[in-house]
């Protein structure tokens, strides 16, 4: 006999959605969540702005996600980017679109996007259990017959013939993600590959990162190079730290990163500081302020080219006097001025990790979960939603969207 029609395990993104979805159609929803409130690292998303989804058709949401990305095509055809704005402005949550495609709440406060997901699952009829750990799922004879759960009030069994797993991966661990998920996706006879950091910081080798903490650079390209390889390539705004790089374009490409690392390849990291203007178009810019200002300082012209706080980390790698005047340059050391600004370059020799990683890489394979209803192919009543999941994607609302179309569809009786 079982207590709910359905057991939803986690209450994050992909959880809440899972419970709307399953509230809607009439079934009987019990949430169990280890924490003491919803949704605590959708809190943290955006900047504690959360960036809800983006406005990228379905094709162009596949080219953001990695490995297997047309798994979630039943998902998105489901579930999509409209369907939760509309979800959210029937809560009176009114939502902006900004630069990326990226949908913000327009009070710029997570909390509202969380309170009105809670709000519109209690609607539903759904019953939360905060505080409360899901220590195992029981199964029986190839089927689910509920979760082993433990709180204040000891340990005990709740009963359904449906649960879903909605635990998140391992990043920010203080959250509450810390890999239950995949422990429960082992004990029940799946696969899963091993959980790294992604979107995370990358880690240097250089001295000159203390030197550039705090270092904002828009408009670069940064280039991958993997065993002297270029695999990936990046335009856009990148951050410096007194350990290394992080930033948006820096994020997308420390995915490979993170993988080349763990294979013990080479990793170098390549930042285009001009793209605009290739190395000829940019030898004549520096060429014509040369001769306009010829009898100043190569420090003044400098600070046309290059942002301050990199001035001497720059010269220093070109082996160049500022206190040179501009018509002492020879042609030899503006071919180094160029080269550095086309090519500034340095290793990575590690990443920071989860408590850092925007996401987790990795996870439950997706050849084992039915890619039309979220269910396993290995246990009857078991479902996978959300970061759990073998797929992950770039930043720009396309990881929180993954969440939210498997947990709707992984609610639903199909």
């Amino acid at each position: 006999m079982s207590d709910f029609g359905i057991i939803v395990v986690g209450a994050g993104a992909a959880g809440l959605l899972a419970a709307i979805s399953a509230g809607g159609n009439g079934e009987k929803v019990l949430v169990v969540e280890k924490n003491e409130r919803a949704a605590r690292k959708l809190m943290i998303t955006g900047k504690g702005r959360c960036n809800i989804t983006n406005s990228a058709d379905i094709k162009e949401f596949m080219g953001n996600i990695y490995p297997e990305p047309r798994f979630l095509y039943p998902a998105f055809k489901n579930f999509f980017s409209s369907d939760i704005i509309s979800m959210l402005e029937r809560a009176s949550v009114d939502v902006v679109l900004e630069r990326g495609g990226r949908y913000f709440p327009a009070s710029g406060k997570a909390v509202d996007v969380v309170d009105a997901l809670v709000t519109t699952a209690k609607e539903n009829g759904v019953k939360f259990l905060f505080s409360t750990e899901v220590t195992g799922i029981s199964v029986e004879n190839g089927a689910v017959l509920g979760v082993k759960i433990r709180n204040s009030r000891g340990e005990s069994m709740v009963y359904s013939d449906k649960v879903v797993v909605c635990t998140g991966g391992k990043s920010y661990p203080l959250t509450g993600s810390t890999g239950d998920g995949f422990v429960f996706a082992e004990k029940c006879g799946h696969s899963v590959s091993t959980p790294q950091p992604a979107l995370v910081p990358l880690v240097g080798s250089d001295n000159f990162f203390a030197d550039l903490d705090g270092l904002i650079l828009k408009n670069v390209s940064a280039s991958l190079f993997i065993d002297g390889k270029k695999l990936q390539e990046q335009f856009g705004e990148m951050l410096f730290m007194n350990y290394g790089v992080s930033g948006p374009i820096v994020l997308t490409l420390s995915r490979w990163a993170v993988i080349a690392l763990c294979e013990n390849k080479s990793v170098r990291l390549s930042v285009d500081l001009k793209p605009a203007l290739d190395e000829k178009k940019l030898d004549a810019r520096i060429i014509r302020d040369l001769n306009a200002n010829g009898k100043q300082k190569l420090g003044f012209l400098f600070r046309n080219w290059l942002p301050r706080q990199l001035i001497p980390t720059f010269v220093s790698r070109v082996n160049l006097n500022i206190e040179k005047l501009a018509c002492q340059l020879t042609g030899e050391e503006r071919r180094r001025i160029v080269s550095a600004m086309k090519n500034f370059s340095f290793d990575i020799v590690g990443h920071r990790g989860f408590a850092e990683a925007i996401v987790t890489s990795g996870g439950v394979s997706v050849d084992e979960i039915n890619p039309k209803t979220m269910e396993s192919k290995l246990v009857k009543g078991l479902f996978f939603a959300g970061e759990v999941l073998n797929v992950d994607a770039n930043t720009g609302g396309y990881n929180l969207q993954i969440a939210y179309s498997t947990g709707w569809l992984a609610g639903q009786r199909l």
